[in-house]
């Protein structure tokens, strides 16, 4: 049997943004299955009028779970360098506050939301947007070695 030993170098930050990436992915998948979004049957397109939440908890919609499976394809496209790792880290962070701050300056039952959100939302978003700032800046080392590839 032979042995291939392939180089395969990535940074712990394309590593956690593709992390990152597969969560949101997930979360999108999740938001269109019926049990895990309770309330399934008010799943809307967009608008405040969605009933469905996602765990019982973070209003969803068909638009915000469309959202979550784009930032999943985007998180996994960019990571696959040092550089739109980080961008989609730091810029994901900051599109999560702004969406975070909207969520706080808007009335929850108008249709300014569009998205939806509430609440539980709102703070999770913050979370992200914090979370995801931290990854895409802190200092995180440079590369992981060689990976042996054996078939």
């Amino acid at each position: 049997m032979a042995s291939t030993e392939t180089a395969v170098r990535r940074t712990p930050r394309q590593l956690l943004a593709a992390i990152v990436g597969v969560v949101f992915l997930l979360v999108g998948v999740l938001g269109f299955i019926p049990g895990v979004t309770t309330n399934y049957d008010m799943l809307t397109g967009a608008g405040h009028h969605s009933g469905a939440l996602l765990l019982g908890i973070f209003t969803v919609s068909i638009l915000h779970n469309i959202v979550h499976l784009a930032f999943g394809v985007a998180g996994l496209a960019l990571a696959r360098t040092p550089g739109g790792a980080k961008a989609f880290l730091v810029g994901g962070g900051v599109i999560y506050l702004v969406l975070w701050l909207y969520g706080l300056l808007i009335d929850q039952d108008s249709a300014a939301n569009f998205v939806p959100v509430n609440t539980a939302d709102n703070w999770l978003h913050f979370g992200l947007g914090v979370g995801m700032i931290a990854l895409g800046l802190i200092p995180l080392g440079a590369t992981r070695g060689p990976i042996a590839d054996s078939r």
